[in-house]
């Protein structure tokens, strides 16, 4: 019987050198510098449209307590930032109170790739709008360009069913901005514009919240 010997393995001499980043320079520091810097006229923008970021808030809120629904769809980093804005009505912003109906469009994942496959890309939002949206609800469509084929052809769909049609977009003004019933505009480059979008959504929040406030007093717990 031949008892075989017992395999060596050798550790390598070295361990492959770890990667570590380039702690920056002065082109660096300057290319950060000028981007926080521009930051500065995206919330220039939407505080001069502070107004209306109030009206969004306030009639959201009566809109919701009434039993309607806020759909929200985004291309992108502009669907992270819908998505934000549906988790905060769902669960809470701040204070607790009741859960609210909202709907991202772009997170039914499967009814995306299925819509895509069968209709195209274009329409993966207009078909959705079809389905769940009803008179009286919001649509609100997300985009730092104002130009996505499917956002456009989402109002359209949301027009014939009689819903309503928010657009925050980048500089105006653009296809979306007009398309839709109202529209809030940041003027800034794309990557600021969409940052600025963030600040739009907890804007708008912060008015929604107190509204809801005022109408329904301390939450109990219960159902709106």
């Amino acid at each position: 019987m031949t008892i075989n010997s017992p395999v060596t393995i050798k550790s390598p001499v070295s361990a492959p050198a770890r990667w570590t980043p380039e702690t920056g320079g002065p082109t660096h520091q300057k290319a950060v510098t000028t981007h926080l810097d521009n930051v500065l006229p995206a919330l220039e923008s939407l505080r001069s449209q502070s107004g209306r970021l109030c009206e969004w808030g306030t009639e959201l809120a009566n809109r919701l307590l009434s039993g309607q629904r806020l759909l929200a769809a985004g291309n992108g980093g502009s669907a992270a930032e819908a998505q934000h804005l549906t988790a905060e009505l769902v669960g809470r912003f701040d204070d607790e109170r009741a859960p609210f109906s909202a709907i991202s469009l772009h997170a039914e994942s499967s009814a995306v790739t299925a819509l895509s496959n069968d209709y195209g890309y274009e329409e993966v939002f207009a078909r959705q709008v079809r389905a769940h949206g009803r008179a009286g609800d919001i649509l609100v469509l997300l985009s730092t360009s104002g130009r996505s084929p499917n956002l456009l052809k989402a109002v359209r769909a949301a027009k014939e069913r009689g819903i309503t049609t928010w657009a925050l977009t980048g500089t105006g003004p653009n296809p979306l901005a007009d398309a839709c019933d109202q529209a809030i505009t940041v003027d800034a480059i794309a990557a600021n514009a969409q940052e600025g979008h963030l600040i739009a959504v907890h804007a708008v929040c912060r008015a929604f919240d107190a509204e809801i406030a005022r109408r329904s007093g301390p939450y109990t717990g219960g159902q709106p």
